[in-house]
């Protein structure tokens, strides 16, 4: 159902049952899926597949073409995943022939003056708190947390179940299950209290502050600590995951507590 005031293109594919609310804009070749819900002033150009359930705040911009002066026109997209909510003002740009795709996941909360440059991915169930900054080709992990006013590097990685501090400085990979602070960005600690509320055990959670108690506390550098948590350290999905995040960092990962 949309609005006599709204501009819906007739090559847009939307379901049924989606709201389209009063002077919405949406262009060619864009898909939105059943229960969706487009506030008013909203702007949705070529190339966005949107999922169900989502809801789009007002003054949204979804996938505009890229600020990337490198940008040749080629066809791309901005996926958005199911139940995803977009507040006011967010800017999400499509991707470039990098990788073609700019991708949102499923349960996000994207607040207020955010904006995800070209070819970033975003896990499910994140939280991207007003007036965040994503460069173009990061990759984040389900379940981050990136607190408001913080900028986030171009090709930065940052990992599952992660939480940065508001106002952060994000130039280095932030591995997985940590809580990121200070100037520079450097470890505080692992995200306990959000690993909980998922439901990891108290063991898991131990194992986990010992691997960054090697990695980060106990003077190693990052080679020592990787060799030290495979010897010392039973294999599990955790372990491995942070052990694979280090060693596949293309950016090399951020400052530890001591360093």
């Amino acid at each position: 159902m949309h609005q006599p005031l709204s501009y819906v293109h007739s090559g847009a594919d939307i379901a049924r049952s989606v709201v389209i609310e009063p002077f919405v804009t949406i262009e060619k070749n864009v898909e939105i899926g059943e229960g969706t819900w487009i506030g008013s002033n909203v702007t949705i150009m070529e190339g966005a597949r949107i999922g169900k359930n989502c809801r789009i705040f007002p003054g949204a911009v979804i996938s505009a073409i890229p600020q990337d002066l490198k940008f040749g026109g080629e066809k791309s997209e901005v996926v958005i995943g199911n139940n995803t909510t977009i507040r006011e003002c967010v800017t999400i740009n499509r991707g470039t022939k990098a990788t073609g795709k700019t991708i949102i996941g499923e349960n996000c909360l994207l607040m207020a003056y955010c904006h995800v440059a070209h070819d970033c991915i975003i896990g499910n169930n994140c939280v991207i708190v007003n007036s965040v900054a994503l460069g173009g080709h990061i990759t984040i992990g389900d379940w981050v947390i990136i607190g408001g006013l913080s900028a986030i590097h171009q090709f930065v990685h940052i990992g599952e179940h992660a939480m940065i501090s508001g106002g952060a400085l994000v130039r280095k990979d932030v591995p997985p299950f940590v809580k990121a602070a200070r100037e520079p960005l450097s470890f505080v600690g692992i995200n306990s209290i959000g690993l909980r509320r998922r439901g990891f055990k108290d063991e898991k959670i131990q194992e986990i502050q010992n691997i960054y108690r090697i990695l980060f506390q106990n003077n190693n550098n990052t080679s020592q600590a990787v060799t030290k948590i495979e010897a010392e350290l039973s294999a599990s999905p955790e372990r491995d995951s942070i052990i694979s995040f280090i060693q596949d960092s293309g950016r090399g990962i951020m400052k530890g507590y001591n360093q």
